[in-house]
């Protein structure tokens, strides 16, 4: 039997700064195969090729990714400054309206640091260029040395709003977690619930308020180990479990007609 289709959302990539492609990282596919147990498919993020009427139709769920691109300001009513870094026009043209497409639809997406940006935005947030300038924030940048498992390495906790959803589906109220971003959560879009912290006061974890599917979203890399990670693992098997039940819905309307 088939595998239910997860559309991984891929960034804009040069490849020895030349040849342009649609990337997307390889921890990602594993992660939905190996531990959400659904087929991951890179989605070529430009609405020159692909629409979200045809996404939603085609895949059952959606994980969007991380990404170095920042959603651009514009996109929250704001001026493009040097702080904002660079972007990917094209992807924001996908991912915004498929976040609001998925959302009324009732269609599991999981989000993950661009990802979750990008779902407080699309939902009519805004965000702050970057963490580590605000007064009290910690540097929550990917550390620019080591190898990708000091990259990796669990750096602070998120403390889990108690007895939220985030607390129930990991069984404990505080976790640790990776850090690899500069970007974050200023002001929090229409029905965005912030179920988790870092120490700092930075939003870690969020979803959609009364949204009918499932609509996890995280600051942090939980693709990272995830098989094996007791924070990741939970999280990428109940997307797993909601893409099936979405799969398996759309299924028997099939049966049925």
């Amino acid at each position: 039997m088939a595998r239910p289709v997860v559309g991984i959302i891929g960034n804009h990539h040069l490849i020895n700064d030349q040849y342009p492609a649609h990337a997307g990282g390889s921890m990602n596919s594993e992660a939905i195969s190996c531990v959400s147990g659904c087929m991951p498919l890179l989605i070529p993020a430009d609405p020159r090729f692909v629409s979200v009427d045809e996404l939603v139709e085609v895949c059952d769920g959606f994980l969007l990714t991380g990404g170095r691109p920042n959603v651009h300001p514009n996109e929250y009513g704001e001026a493009e400054t040097e702080a904002h870094g660079a972007f990917d026009r094209a992807r924001d043209a996908i991912a915004l309206p498929l976040v609001r497409a998925c959302v009324e639809r009732g269609q599991p997406f999981l989000g993950i640091c661009r990802g979750f940006q990008e779902v407080n935005v699309a939902m009519g947030g805004s965000l702050y260029p970057e963490i580590r300038d605000l007064p009290g924030r910690m540097n929550h940048r990917m550390p620019p040395d080591g190898t990708l498992e000091e990259k990796f390495a669990l750096r602070h906790a998120v403390n889990f709003t108690e007895g939220g959803v985030f607390h129930r589906l990991m069984g404990a109220s505080e976790v640790m977690t990776n850090t690899l971003h500069g970007q974050g959560i200023c002001r929090p879009g229409a029905r965005i619930v912030i179920d988790g912290y870092a120490p700092d006061g930075t939003p870690e974890a969020i979803y959609v308020k009364d949204a009918p599917g499932f609509t996890l979203s995280v600051q942090w890399h939980p693709e990272w180990d995830a098989a094996n990670d007791p924070v990741s693992r939970p999280l990428f098997t109940a997307f797993g479990d909601a893409v099936r039940a979405w799969a398996a819905r759309g299924a028997k309307v099939l049966k049925s007609a």
